[in-house]
């Protein structure tokens, strides 16, 4: 009774597999540590919660609750969400002339299933780094796209930007203006998921001018730079994406009219409201013709696939925010929820270099990485002494998020022993 589509779908999520291996073994009676979900845990395990959110929605009116939100989304919610993904940034872009749509999904992964669905032809090909977030390549398989990468990291190093790979990222994106009319790059940062990664100013800027002059020297090919923001606000440079952005416009830098930049951004992670499923798609271009018919193109998409996303976070959230204050204390307990990453990171960093630990380089957010030719080995190996990391495509992901500060020593020492 299956399409063929629907035959290719098979195996358990990794993540979730690994996270129900560390509660087996908690349940055994096991001094084991959880470094497998995705979600950001107090140092006593319990999911860690922003208050201020939570208190924005038990007094949120019934009909709040229980309504439908507008296709595109609730008017306040997508001016806010133009702000959280451009901060500062955001007025001066409008002074400019730039225009910005906005469309409300169900999370960060409904703004990533709006750009697959809409901005490549299927057949196609999208660009991603060779370590990227597993379900990506579902959301791009099941619009009958496929993708290509690029290296995480320089090969052979480089001095001025060593955490953006330039020369091999411009030879897939030549390759693929050579063959498509539409050509999409998705690039987490800052605080990737899987690494903890942040490219830098220098390695922004690198980016953007080599997508920038692929765009000018295929003019009749469509350029697509989504940023998915999912862990930016945890970075000690939130917006950097549009900083980077405003200081190349204003030093000269041209924008070509098939040049267009998303940003894909999710309250899971930055208010602690996973399971309420919001997000968007924000959309900037210097037409707001253009931008008008995305907006179009986007509501209808969302209509045609999940209806409308849920209203009571896009209510409560553009409503705490609407006022300093509310504003005030939604940065205070991000700043401590933050802080509860530093910290961690930090340790762990500490931990693995005393031990010779060849951690990646890793500087925000929720994870940390570690590279190596058998990650199902060296996650096995850690599993035996009660540390449940995730094994993925390259490598093994440590999820910050969920150890508690007091467990890097153990992880630092399972990973030696692992990688020994």
């Amino acid at each position: 009774m299956l399409n063929l589509a629907g035959i290719a779908k098979q195996g358990s999520d990794t993540i979730f597999s690994w996270w129900a291996r560390y509660q087996a073994a908690k349940a055994a009676g096991r001094d084991a540590v959880n470094g497998t979900i995705g979600a950001l845990l107090e140092d006593d395990g319990t999911l860690a919660i922003n208050k201020v959110v939570d208190a924005a929605i038990r007094v949120s009116p019934e009909v709040e609750i229980s309504a439908y939100a507008p296709l595109a989304g609730l008017p306040a919610f997508l001016d806010l969400s133009k702000t959280l993904a451009f901060g500062e940034t955001r007025t001066r872009f409008e002074e400019l002339g730039f225009s910005f749509t906005s469309t409300a999904t169900p999370g960060g992964s409904g703004a990533l299933y709006l750009a697959a669905n809409n901005l490549l032809e299927r057949g196609q090909s999208t660009l991603l780094r060779d370590r990227h977030w597993g379900p990506y390549n579902g959301f791009l398989t099941n619009n009958g796209i496929d993708f290509v990468t690029w290296p995480l990291l320089p090969p052979n190093g480089h001095d001025v930007h060593p955490y953006f790979a330039a020369d091999e990222f411009e030879i897939r994106l030549k390759e693929l203006c050579s063959k498509q009319d539409k050509v999409m790059v998705w690039l987490n940062d800052p605080a990737h998921n899987p690494t903890g990664l942040s490219m830098g100013d220098e390695g922004r800027a690198a980016c953007l001018s080599s997508f920038v002059t692929s765009a000018l020297n295929n003019e009749k090919t469509g350029h697509t730079l989504l940023i998915d923001s999912a862990y930016s606000l945890y970075a000690d440079e939130p917006h950097a994406w549009g900083e980077t952005i405003l200081d190349a416009v204003e030093s000269g830098m041209l924008w070509p009219e098939n040049l267009l930049i998303c940003i894909a951004i999710s309250l899971s992670k930055s208010h602690t409201i996973y399971g309420l499923r919001t997000g968007a798609l924000v959309s900037i271009h210097p037409e707001k013709a253009v931008i008008d018919r995305l907006s179009t193109v986007m509501s209808v998409t969302g209509r045609q696939t999940w209806s409308a996303a849920p209203r009571i976070a896009q209510y409560c959230v553009s409503e705490m925010h609407s006022t300093e204050e509310g504003g005030e204390a939604w940065g205070q307990e991000r700043d401590r929820l933050k802080q509860l990453l530093d910290t961690r990171r930090s340790n762990l960093k500490l931990e693995c270099e005393r031990l010779g630990v060849p951690l990646n380089p890793t500087m925000d957010g929720f994870f940390a990485w570690i590279e190596t030719d058998d990650p199902m080995a060296v996650a096995e190996s850690c599993a035996q002494m009660d540390v449940y990391l995730v094994p993925l495509t390259g490598g093994v992901r440590i999820g910050l998020c969920a150890l508690s500060t007091g467990d890097m020593a153990k992880v630092a020492e399972a990973l030696a022993h692992a990688m020994g």
